[in-house]
């Protein structure tokens, strides 16, 4: 089956943009094809600086012909009705439709034929859509006819379109069509300076081949592959290792179709900076990798450049060009870190009272005072020393004021507790300056130290409370205050740390410390309890752990010690993964499923104890002998925390709920027998809760 090539030739597309516009260009074509009957074989995207590129293979020919029925007016209805369904159906006379009969009477059925047509066609169609309504982040007009109603919005200038579809095996059709005087044709072009001649092209196979041999690499991860290993190989062979950055080769090899790797170097005396400012104003400013020296874990005084063109003095200039700007920006960023040594962390601290956290909030000042008290009351539940707890938090925020944090945002917290050891700070007080904006994410590392989890938790906790007590909770997708990764991190920090807290009485003690109080003080606790609720949820679910089992913890009510709660769940995942869990979960829903329909159908509840005098049944007995041992057990176990042998004890059940349900009949005649036998149900449900709420739990 003929293949499909689509190439969008234009000025630099920003590197950002460049594989969400190649998946995009792929998602759009494909999509349009199958909705026009055109299913293909396989489709892959590529993109360059320069071109957004499409190949699908195996589309057919031509789309089938399509047959569909349509009914019509009843048999003898008015003259009006039936030339309307002659029309839309395209039929000379009722004698080319059928007669279907139907119980409410016989109707007129026409058969219509829509013949398909070539690919080639619909191609040409459909093309010129897709260019004209492709969902750039930004797009510009450009040219003279940018003036024009309806010109073509592009990110950059688009000067070519190549577009052929045919068989390998004969010469491809130019798919024809335009776009804003632009001509599809089969002509694209290569290197903008090592071959800029234009290049006819035929099939994917081809292009791709005279691309290369234009000095143009056109698959993405081809051009990383090239860097990764020539940067490795360079650094190697001086004696250095690479300091690998995979969002920075993601960004390189969007702005070369040709990369060539290059070593150049600075001065020692800039190796006085930390590292880390070192990596951050040679990254941010020229885009480039650093390399360390393996004998001492240290940067080097060399880096590594992705230029995009083979240079006739073998890349001289390109190295002498990027030192006097990297040597400029180390030079800057030396003065910074100098400057900043100036001055104490806590001499910075008054400019806070003029910077506004939110308007609702208060200053950021205001905000550090309700961390160092939050830190202060958390950090005996943590085995933290108080003292340095509330001195890690009165300055873990002042780096915000420096002059290297001002340049490189990326570094604040790390660069709080380079100054914090240079002022002769605790370990553990510096170690908080940077670690208490973590965890940031799910991969990233939890910090352990007593003093880093205390500050950490105080900063998620009163921003939580805060925005909650404002009303800012986020909505659908929308969290722009990141409050979902704050309730993650939380949990991060108390799950991986083995921390017994009470949140509700730890949020309760960051809201008495805001000046601003919501309407209802007494929900927010409770609220903010099923916003981690549903965050440790989220968090199961990434794991690939049972999620629904959060909410049969949580349906127990008072339930606010994180630890205790993913103690739980894991305990009662591995019980319902065994068969007494399976059945026994079966038992209690087909319980409750009886006892909804019959507390319905009476409109009341059977609470209460069963009456022994009752029973005259021996699998009665047995399952209400079995309940009390039971229930006295698992609660005595839940007591202790040993959620195992709690599991354990619910394991007991099993044997004399499936006998009750294989011999006793609950909706007896007797009414009296009826309502006992209800009311026993009702015990099986009650002795589950012990551990969990067997209800909300997913079959």
């Amino acid at each position: 089956m003929p293949d499909l090539l689509l190439e969008l030739f234009s000025e630099e597309i920003p590197a950002r943009m460049q594989a969400k516009a190649a998946d995009d260009l792929r998602r759009m074509v494909t999509d349009k094809l199958v909705a026009e009957g055109l299913v293909y074989e396989g489709a892959k995207a590529f993109a360059t600086p320069r071109r957004l590129a499409l190949t699908v293979h195996g589309i057919p020919a031509r789309q089938p012909d399509l047959k569909t029925e349509r009914r019509g007016p009843k048999v003898g209805a008015p003259d009006a009705a039936v030339q309307g369904f002659l029309k839309a159906t395209g039929l000379k006379s009722l004698d080319e439709a059928k007669i279907q009969r139907d119980p409410k009477g016989d109707f007129y059925i026409g058969l219509i034929e829509k013949p398909g047509r070539d690919a080639i066609d619909v191609l040409a169609e459909i093309l010129p859509v897709i260019i004209r309504t492709f969902p750039w982040p930004k797009s510009m007009r450009w040219g003279a006819r940018s003036g024009k109603p309806g010109s073509l919005n592009w990110v950059r200038p688009l000067h070519a379109i190549t577009a052929t579809f045919g068989l390998e095996t004969e010469e491809p059709d130019v798919v024809t069509f335009e776009v804003d005087g632009i001509e599809s044709g089969q002509t694209t072009y290569g290197h903008r300076f090592l071959a800029p001649a234009p290049i006819s092209v035929r099939r994917f196979e081809d292009y791709e081949a005279k691309l290369l041999a234009a000095k143009v690499v056109l698959d993405p991860e081809r051009r990383k592959d090239a860097i990764l290993t020539d940067a490795k190989q360079l650094a190697f062979a001086q004696g250095f290792e690479l300091v690998e950055d995979q969002n920075l080769l993601d960004e390189v090899a969007g702005l070369v179709e040709w990369p060539v790797v290059l070593m150049g170097s600075f001065e020692p005396e800039f190796l006085k900076t930390p590292d880390e400012v070192i990596r951050a104003t040679i990254r941010n400013n020229q885009k480039c990798f650093v390399v360390r020296d393996p004998k001492t874990g240290k940067l080097a005084s060399k880096f590594i450049l992705v230029a995009n063109i083979e240079a006739t003095d073998g890349g001289a200039t390109i190295i002498a060009g990027n030192e006097r700007v990297i040597r400029a920006r180390l030079s800057d960023a030396k003065f910074f870190y100098e400057t900043d040594l100036k001055m104490k962390l806590e001499g910075r601290l008054p400019k806070f009272d003029q910077i506004v956290f939110h308007e609702k909030l208060g200053t950021q000042a205001e905000r550090i005072m309700r961390i160092e008290r939050l830190a202060a009351e958390i950090a005996p539940l943590v085995g933290a020393d108080v003292a340095k707890a509330t001195r890690a938090a009165h300055l873990a925020k002042a780096d915000l004021l420096t002059e290297v944090v001002g340049e490189f945002p990326e570094v604040q917290g790390l660069m709080g507790k380079y100054y914090a050891l240079a002022q002769g700070e605790d370990a553990s007080v510096a170690a908080a300056c940077e670690e208490h904006y973590k965890p940031q994410g799910p991969a990233d590392r939890v910090p352990t130290d007593p003093v880093s989890v205390v500050v950490a938790l105080a900063d998620k906790i009163d921003t939580l409370v805060g925005f909650w007590a404002i009303d800012e909770k986020p909505t659908g997708s929308k969290d722009p205050y990141a409050l979902r990764r704050a309730a993650l991190g939380v949990i991060r920090l108390i799950a991986e740390n083995a921390l017994r807290l009470s949140l509700i009485k730890v949020a309760g003690s960051a809201l008495a410390g805001l000046s601003v109080k919501p309407a209802d003080a007494s929900k927010l606790p409770s609220d903010l309890l099923a916003f981690f609720a549903d965050r440790l949820k989220v968090q199961l679910r990434e794991q690939g752990a049972r999620h629904d089992l959060v909410d049969a913890v949580f349906a127990l009510g008072g339930q606010d010690d994180l630890l205790m709660i993913v103690r739980r769940v894991e305990a009662l995942g591995k019980f319902l993964d065994s068969d007494d869990g399976k059945n026994l979960l079966a038992g209690t829903k087909r319980a409750s499923n009886i006892l909804s329909i019959e507390e319905k159908k009476d409109k009341r509840s059977f609470d209460g104890a069963p009456d022994a005098a009752l029973y005259s049944l021996a699998e009665e007995k047995a399952l209400a002998k079995a309940i009390g041992e039971v229930k006295a057990e698992a609660s005595a176990a839940v007591a202790k925390e040993d959620f195992a042998a709690a599991m354990s004890a619910m394991a007991k059940l099993r044997p004399p709920v499936d006998a009750f349900f294989d011999k006793v009949r609950v909706n007896d005649d007797d009414p009296k027998v009826r309502e006992n036998r209800l009311k026993l149900l009702n015990e099986i449900r009650s002795a589950t809760r012990a551990v969990a709420d067997f209800s909300k739990i997913q079959d």
